[in-house]
């Protein structure tokens, strides 16, 4: 796999932690949107297609929700992150225009995820290249981005969307489902299969929270078989993949000299490819999402399932106690 170029003072590069500006952590989410503090802006290599990509997240007002925007495309139109807008699930969640289908943004699933995990409502991503910084190949060095810029409450209540009626997507055996369940937080609950001895079967459950979040799932990195590079590379993508940005598996070997950062990271970085995926659902989603074997085209047909069934959500944004501004 093509080299990659590796990044200054980011989180993946620091061996303690980091210091956090983010609020400290609470046992029901924020009922206010949040928005960043200050703009911040980045250079990293975009996994799929090589290229060297600049991005700059900035502070928006309460209500704009995420929106990415190509700055390399000429009167490109902003792409609201929601499940509609998503083009193309293979190997990363695509979101794009339709009618112009060049202006797409890929592998939005781990900014995203840290989103989602960090609690912003609000943002508007510049981006000037057709997919995001892969940086590590998991979420932690966007969680680091986001802590240095800050987090800001905004004077308006977030949208939570409950789901209340069983939702399930099969396709052969791996399937999706959102079930209700009680409380005020995200539950996931996923499982994995692979022939390769170094991964094998896995689960993993966890209430989605902004401390577990941080310290069980957004460090965990994508991954690939050795086996599949060669196809990847005929197909046009992974040409910025390195052993920097993803593991390697060659059966029952780790080619990654460093090893797992967890001896279950394949499955966590599963439930954290979800954490990005359903947070395109246009709020906080309270629920409980089941999976196994499932990736980017079932997590964005869950949700489409979801909101074409009336009865199946319903929007409480204005039904949970708020707590105190960060």
């Amino acid at each position: 796999m093509d080299g990659l170029l590796r990044e200054p003072l980011l989180y993946s590069d620091i061996v303690e932690s980091p210091v956090s500006f983010m609020p400290s952590i609470r046992k029901t989410p924020s009922a206010l949107q949040h928005t960043l503090r200050h703009a911040i802006s980045c250079t990293g290599t975009g996994l799929h297609t090589g290229q060297s990509i600049r991005m700059s997240l900035h502070p928006t007002s309460a209500g704009h929700g995420i929106v990415f925007q190509r700055t390399d495309l000429p009167n490109a139109a902003p792409i609201a992150a929601r499940y509609d807008n998503v083009l193309e699930t293979r190997l990363s969640t695509v979101l794009g225009e339709a009618q112009r289908p060049e202006n797409r943004v890929a592998t939005v699933e781990h900014l995203m995820a840290a989103l989602n995990g960090c609690g912003i409502d609000n943002v508007l991503v510049l981006i000037d290249g057709p997919e995001t910084p892969v940086f590590d190949g998991s979420a932690a060095d966007f969680v680091f981005l986001l802590d240095c810029a800050g987090r800001k409450a905004q004077d308006a209540p977030r949208r939570f969307i409950e789901v209340s009626k069983p939702i399930r997507i099969c396709h052969n055996d791996s399937w999706a489902e959102l079930h209700p369940i009680a409380g005020h937080h995200l539950h996931l609950s996923l499982s994995i299969d692979f022939p390769a001895k170094a991964i094998g079967q896995q689960s993993y459950s966890a209430e989605l929270t902004p401390w577990s979040f941080r310290h069980e799932l957004a460090d965990s990195r994508t991954f690939t078989l050795k086996a599949e590079i060669e196809a990847l590379h005929r197909a046009g993508l992974a040409r910025g993949g390195s052993l920097d940005n993803a593991i390697v598996v060659d059966d029952d070997h780790i080619l990654n000299p460093s090893g797992l950062r967890k001896p279950d990271e394949f499955i966590r970085h599963k439930v954290m490819d979800a954490v990005g995926d359903l947070y395109l659902a246009g709020g906080v989603l309270l629920g409980e999402f089941r999976g196994h074997r499932s990736g980017h085209a079932l997590n964005n047909q869950v949700l489409r399932a979801l909101f074409a069934d009336q009865n199946a959500w319903r929007d409480i944004t204005t039904s949970l106690p708020a707590a105190s501004a960060a």
